[in-house]
Formats: structure tokens, sequence, C-alpha cells
């Protein structure tokens, strides 16, 4: 039996050990890696899941980032990833699961717009997240435009223009 804790409750070494596993160790250099530095994630919607002896078979993070205008306007973000499973346990719906997971508490919560880089294919198709109002969004680093994802709670736009930053805590 898996159980779906907060990922705060699972030792960082573990967690760093996972994202090893999962994306390799050189993850660090990646677009995604250098907008989280220096923050933390938000506990409320970063999660694990564990095995019945404590395990770690995945984990899911958001972090604090933010829009910024010209002018000096900003629009607060919560970046989306990573989504790590343990290699030897993937294919089995852990991913789709700390997704669902993450989603309910977001939607729960008083939480701005998501945003993330994956693949628009599988988090369209599963979890309504879309590039259409992302074209206009300035990014520091190497990312295919087509995979810079927003989704936004019922009734509420994703912001269209701005430069992505890491969000101060």
């Amino acid at each position: 039996m898996a159980d779906i804790v907060p990922l705060r409750s699972v030792p960082d070494a573990a967690v760093e050990s996972l994202l090893d596993h999962a994306f390799g160790t050189d993850r660090f250099g990646r677009t995604a890696y250098r907008l989280r530095k220096g923050t933390q994630p938000i506990a409320e919607l970063s999660f694990a899941m564990t095995d019945e002896d404590g395990g770690l078979l995945g984990s899911i993070q958001c972090w604090p980032v933010m829009l910024a205008r010209d002018g000096g306007a900003c629009d607060p973000l919560v970046m989306l990833g990573p989504v790590a499973v343990e290699p030897a346990a993937q294919q089995g719906g852990i991913g789709k699961t700390l997704m669902r997971a993450t989603l309910a508490a977001w939607e729960a919560g008083n939480f701005p717009p998501l945003m993330m880089i994956g693949d628009p294919e599988y988090y369209g198709r599963f979890f309504g997240f879309s590039a259409d109002d992302t074209s206009e969004w300035v990014i520091d680093g190497p990312v295919e435009r087509r995979r810079l994802l927003a989704l936004a709670q019922p009734g509420h736009s994703v912001p269209r223009f701005g430069r992505i930053v890491p969000r101060p805590a």
C-alpha cells in the first residue's frame, strides 16, 4: 500500500537521491532548476509517495516564481515540477497520482496560476495545461516554447506577458 505524504516529511537526502535516479546528476544546469535556485518548495503543494516500508517512490514539488513586467509590476505564479518517479516504479500511475494530489491542493487553496516546463501532449491531455497563453513569456535559459505550459484556476486567466523569475519568499 502506497501513501501520499507531505514532501517535508521525507528526508531531503531521499528526495535528492530520487531526483538523481529520475533525471540524472546533471539536472542542475536545466532552465527549470535555475529558476528555482534560492527558493523553497511550497509545502502545501509538494508531496511524496512512499511504499509500505516508507521507501520513496515519487515526489512532486511546486515553487514560487513570478512573471515580472516592465515598470515593476509582477504576477505571482507557481512553478510545478519536478515530478519524479523511481525508475523501477515508472508506468504504475505514481506520477499521475502525485499530480492529482497537487492539483487538488492547488484548487482548494488561494494559489496563483501554475506554470511548468513539460510535455504538452501529456500534461494537456491529462491535466489541462496549455501553451496558449505563454507565447509572450520570456524565460532565461533554453526551453522549447511549446513546452512552456500554464494552467489557471477556473474563472481566472493566465498572465500573458513578462519574464519568469524566482519569487522571493
